[in-house]
C-alpha cells in the first residue's frame, strides 16, 4: 500500500473536502429551515397547503436521490433554465433533505401535548407565535437526535453529486484514482474522511438520547 499517493494529490483532496463541507452545511442549514417551514405547515387547518406540501413531501422521500439530481440538473438545462452545477446540487439537496426533516420535525410537534396549543389559543396567541414561542423550542429538543442522524447521512450522501460532475470529494478521488492507478489507497483515505466526520455526529447523538431518556 502506497500511501505516498495522498501527499501527492494533497491540494486535490483538500480542495474535494472543501466542496464537500459547503454542499454539506448549506443542504444542511437550506433543509432545515426548509423541513421546519414545511412541518409547520403541514399541522395547520390550511386543508390546500397541507394536501400540496404532503405530495411533495412523499414525492422527494419516494424517489431515489439520484434520479432526483438528474431530473433537477439535465432537466431544468433542458427547458432552457440556466443553473450551475453547484445551484443544482444545492437545490436538490435542499429538496431532498426538506421533506425528511419536515416528517421529523412534525412527528416531534404531534408529541407535544394538544393542552399546550389550547392554553395558547386561550391567551390569544397567533399561530405563528405559538410555534416559534411555544412548540418549536420544545420539539427542537426532541427531535434533535434523529435530526442529527439524518444529517450525519445527509453528509455522505453528498458523495453521490459526484455523478453529475461535481467536484466533491468523491469525484477529486475518481480522478485521482484514474491518473495513479491505486484506488485502494484514495478510496481508503476518503472513507477515513468521512469517518472523521461523521463520529463525532453519531457519538452526539448516541449522548442526546441518553440524556433524554434519563430525564
Amino acid at each position: 500500500m502506497d500511501l505516498s499517493v495522498i501527499y501527492e494529490y494533497r491540494y486535490l483532496l483538500w480542495n474535494g473536502f472543501v466542496i464537500t463541507c459547503k454542499l454539506s452545511i448549506t443542504a444542511i442549514l437550506l433543509g432545515t429551515l426548509t423541513g421546519i417551514l414545511i412541518s409547520m405547515a403541514r399541522v395547520s387547518r390550511i386543508n390546500w397547503l397541507k394536501a400540496t406540501l404532503t405530495v411533495y413531501v412523499q414525492l422527494f422521500r419516494g424517489s431515489p436521490l439520484l434520479i432526483q439530481l438528474f431530473m433537477f440538473y439535465f432537466g431544468l438545462s433542458y427547458i432552457g433554465v440556466n443553473i450551475n452545477i453547484f445551484e443544482a446540487t444545492a437545490l436538490v439537496f435542499t429538496l431532498y433533505s426538506g421533506a425528511y426533516i419536515a416528517e421529523i420535525v412534525r412527528a416531534g410537534i404531534d408529541s407535544i401535548p394538544k393542552g399546550q396549543f389550547e392554553a395558547a389559543k386561550a391567551l390569544g396567541f397567533s399561530y405563528f407565535l405559538l410555534m416559534i414561542r411555544i412548540i418549536l423550542p420544545q420539539t427542537l429538543k426532541v427531535s434533535l437526535p434523529p435530526l442529527v442522524g439524518f444529517y450525519i447521512t445527509l453528509i455522505k450522501d453528498t458523495s453521490v453529486a459526484s455523478v453529475v460532475g461535481y467536484a466533491e470529494l468523491l469525484h477529486e478521488g475518481k480522478a485521482i484514482m484514474n491518473v495513479s492507478g491505486k484506488p485502494f489507497e484514495i478510496l481508503l483515505f476518503i472513507s477515513l474522511v468521512y469517518f472523521i466526520i461523521c463520529y463525532p455526529l453519531s457519538m452526539f447523538v448516541t449522548w442526546m438520547e441518553r440524556r433524554i431518556y434519563i430525564k
